[in-house]
């Protein structure tokens, strides 16, 4: 057996587990919801025989976060799109501005980075480009986890950023922008084709954030797909037949990607429909200065908690979008 072959029957192996394992988490779920539920109940047929106003405060508390858990619950049954199970690719790329611009992608990095991690999910870096003086150019990662491209496909669009640049000397407000790109992870078994004659495969010498894992090997891989001329790279792994394999996953969920956005562009047409993609349709705005608010655009969800939003509590906007879509 080949080892490309090995790694499919692993992952193969790994997605049935995780599949296996969801559902028993699904179950626990209800099961403990129908605990809470009974609780509660018995709670209040207590507080109604012996009068007890007492046991109120505790009744109150205890139905608000049943309300919030059903919540909860129901959306991620909600999540039955195709490839909604599945892990997320995200990029992050800044808009015109330089260092501002790029020290925001950086901000960004983190709040994804934190609002993964508080659900669980394995945070891979595919590709990372440094900024020049701080922040990042470019960065592409892989979420793992059950459900992760379900939820991060409400973040794809422009985020824009309000706030007095700590890069001007001079204190003056500036306006940042980045765009963030969702895809889901392809699997093997998905027919996206890709003919090797279309394929430019480059290799060059890898380096991470700051230097760090930096290869003396030509390990990194970009892949062209000269019809599209759409272009992708990975350098997480010392192996180059890794980073391939990583790299062609990518490719494949990009050309995914476009061939749903060509098939929208139709329809739109179809319905007489005119859309600007551009920087001014950001979908998010984080205003730090005049005044501390981040609203959504789409859903009119908003929070004047912006530390709280920037450490990766994104739910409310993500499950505001979700519900809004799903009607």
């Amino acid at each position: 057996m080949s080892a490309p072959d090995f790694w499919d029957d692993n992952d193969a192996a790994q997605k049935v587990i995780s599949e296996v394992n969801h559902l028993k988490d699904l179950v626990k779920t209800m099961k403990d919801l129908e605990t809470s539920h009974e609780d509660i109940q018995v709670m209040m047929e207590l507080a109604a025989e012996e009068n007890d106003e007492s046991l109120y405060p505790e009744i109150i508390e205890g139905v608000k976060t049943l309300n919030k858990r059903v919540s909860e619950f129901e959306l991620e049954l909600m999540l039955n799109e195709p490839y909604d199970k599945n892990n997320a690719i995200l990029e992050l790329h800044p808009g015109a501005g330089g260092t501002e611009s790029q020290d925001w992608a950086s901000m960004l990095l983190r709040m994804y980075t934190r609002w993964a991690e508080s659900h669980g999910y394995k945070v891979e870096t595919l590709d990372y480009l440094p900024g020049d003086e701080a922040g990042v150019k470019s960065v592409t990662l892989l979420i793992k986890g059950h459900n992760a491209y379900g939820y991060l496909k409400t973040e794809k669009g422009v985020h824009r950023l309000v706030r007095i640049s700590p890069f001007d000397s001079s204190g003056r407000r500036h306006t940042s922008f980045v765009s963030c790109n969702v895809m889901p992870e392809m699997d093997d078994d998905v027919e996206i084709e890709v003919k090797q004659e279309d394929l430019k495969i480059d290799t060059y010498r890898s380096s991470g954030a700051g230097g760090q894992h930096v290869n003396t090997t030509d390990s990194a891989v970009r892949i062209t797909h000269i019809p599209t001329g759409v272009v992708v790279t990975c350098q997480s792994e010392r192996s180059q037949i890794k980073n391939r394999e990583k790299a062609m996953k990518i490719l494949k969920a990009r050309l995914y990607e476009k061939k749903l956005e060509e098939q929208e562009k139709e329809l739109n047409e179809l319905r007489g429909e005119q859309k600007e993609i551009g920087w001014g349709s950001q979908i998010r705005s984080y205003v730090f200065h005049p005044y501390s608010m981040v609203k959504d655009h789409r859903t009119g969800v908003e929070t004047g908690n912006i530390q709280a939003v920037m450490d990766g509590e994104i739910d409310p906007f993500i499950n505001a979008y979700l519900r809004q879509t799903m009607k």
